[in-house]
């Protein structure tokens, strides 16, 4: 079986959401693009031409990945620029955005005000209080390889919408179908009706349907 892989780095994986790094050529598959806080550097103008460019493209369906890093080196000022230029551009070409967030989940929730498209905060694994903070404020989650070990995560998981969430590789090295076969049991579902739902979910932000 394909399962859909939300957010990962691996350009031979064609059913899933690649995440195209500056510079690289398009992929086979689709893709998203941004600008990663701890990519932000001297050459930031140029990337956001870049990234405009290619946003439009048919096979780009999601702006990230972007966000705010509490351990990165780049400024918060400067990291909540680039990420609001980011959420702008989601906001003129209608995609969704995916999120990268370490650190800083109260504030990403005041910039959720600003996006007029869902927001997918990707890897997410922390305590079950900022999940359900998350939750209220209508964001999407995507799980990944944590989800295997984290018995805490995987409680939050079982009470999670599944309407809401999606599942993903990352940079992980490991079989996606562990994750699909985990959250499948947490949820009382097949693998078959957990894989058509995060399809539905991908049909349902990309066309923002509420």
């Amino acid at each position: 079986m394909d399962f859909f892989d939300f957010h990962h780095h691996n350009v031979l994986n064609l059913h899933g959401i690649y995440n195209l790094t500056f510079g690289e050529n398009i992929p086979k598959s689709f893709f998203s693009v941004g600008i990663h806080p701890n990519s932000i550097d001297g050459r930031s103008a140029d990337k956001l031409s870049w990234l405009t460019e290619l946003s439009t493209h048919p096979q780009c369906i999601a702006i990230g990945e972007c966000g705010l890093d509490g351990l990165s080196k780049i400024s918060d000022e400067l990291q909540a620029e680039i990420f609001e230029r980011q959420i702008e551009l989601a906001n003129r070409i209608r995609k969704p955005l995916i999120i990268h967030c370490v650190k800083r989940f109260s504030q990403l929730i005041a910039f959720k005000n600003k996006a007029k498209v869902p927001m997918v905060i990707h890897g997410f694994n922390k305590r079950k209080t900022v999940g359900g903070e998350l939750q209220k404020h209508d964001f999407y989650l995507s799980f990944g390889k944590s989800l295997l070990q984290n018995v805490n995560l995987q409680e939050f998981v079982r009470s999670f919408p599944v309407e809401r969430l999606f599942l993903e590789s990352d940079s992980a090295t490991f079989d996606l179908a562990e994750v699909y076969e985990k959250v499948s049991r947490l949820k009382g579902i097949t693998q078959e009706q957990l894989m058509v739902q995060i399809e539905e979910n991908l049909t349902v932000i990309q066309h923002h349907i509420k």
